[in-house]
């Protein structure tokens, strides 16, 4: 075993399979003391079950690990409060928490239903909300910690996952909110973006050519969670890791502005000035869906 998170008690929810499971191995095999969070449930989102978090539990202690399992539904607050209280209650601290649990369920925006909408952001947006409250108020009082969620390159939308998108890109404004909120405290906040062979990546309609594995994911965590990553200050930032590739996300910011100083707009005013002054900044998924229509049209399967 390795020491790179020695002495650390970290949290990981979604942690039964896929990345979740990956970074709990990974953050146990270089020292950290792991709570093993799954509610066990399938992609679509039913069939829960405890079995799966017991599982890595069980291989974590088989290589001189130390692991609890907790079978809870983060999209409560009470959920996201106990996986914080078990980590308090075993070791008496807790130094960070990985929220990687979600689910999918597709449907083309005009027909998507409330029931496919809530549990979506229930599951990604308020599972990571519950887990980081509960884990900031510790975090304060100790002066240290490190909050990672997970997002996706769908933040920037998507066809069919309007729920998922939405739910991603709120992961991404949290996890900058509380950088902001928390720095005074000395907790750290970040995202990962992953691009990794997983059940959700499965059914993704294009060839992936930057693709790689969770184990690469959970290394890129375990150095998150680490002092190395903390010294370097880095905290609300948005990171892909795709197989070799790591790329950093830009912080959002205005492009581009025109201003006028004699008189109110009016939209025969906006009409004329807008286009040629402040323009648009082109959409990059717009062209890769007209990429795709082409494609089809030629029956082949478009490259990411």
């Amino acid at each position: 075993m390795g020491n790179f998170l020695a002495g650390k008690v970290v949290a990981v929810t979604g942690a039964g399979r896929g990345i979740g499971r990956a970074v709990a191995l990974a953050a146990a095999a270089e020292g950290a003391k792991v709570v093993v969070n799954d509610y066990g449930v399938s992609v679509e989102g039913a069939e829960p079950t405890s079995t799966v978090a017991d599982a890595v539990v069980k291989e974590i202690e088989a290589a001189g690990g130390e692991a609890v399992a907790i079978a809870d539904d983060i999209s409560t607050m009470a959920g996201g409060q106990r996986i914080v209280d078990t980590a308090l209650a075993r070791w008496g601290r807790v130094d960070g928490v990985v929220c990687v649990a979600g689910i999918l369920r597709e449907r083309m925006l005009f027909n998507m239903t409330e029931e496919e909408w809530d549990p979506v952001v229930a599951t990604h947006l308020k599972g990571t909300f519950t887990v980081f409250r509960a884990a900031s108020a510790v975090m304060r009082k100790q002066g240290s910690g490190t909050l990672i969620g997970f997002t996706s390159g769908n933040h920037q939308g998507s066809v069919a996952q309007a729920n998922y998108s939405a739910a991603k890109g709120g992961v991404i404004s949290l996890v900058r909110s509380a950088a902001l909120g928390l720095h005074k405290y000395g907790v750290t906040a970040n995202a990962v973006a992953p691009v990794a062979r997983t059940r959700m990546s499965a059914n993704v309609p294009m060839e992936l050519t930057e693709i790689g594995s969770p184990e690469d994911v959970a290394a890129f965590v375990v150095y998150l969670l680490s002092d190395r990553a903390r010294a370097e200050g880095i905290t609300g930032q948005v990171y892909t890791v795709a197989g070799p590739k790591i790329a950093v996300w830009a912080q959002p910011r205005e492009l581009r502005a025109g201003y006028v100083s004699d008189g109110p707009w009016t939209p025969s005013r906006i009409a004329d000035f807008l286009p040629g002054t402040v323009g648009m900044d082109p959409m990059p998924m717009l062209a890769r869906l007209e990429e795709m229509a082409r494609a089809a049209e030629r029956a082949e399967r478009p490259n990411a």
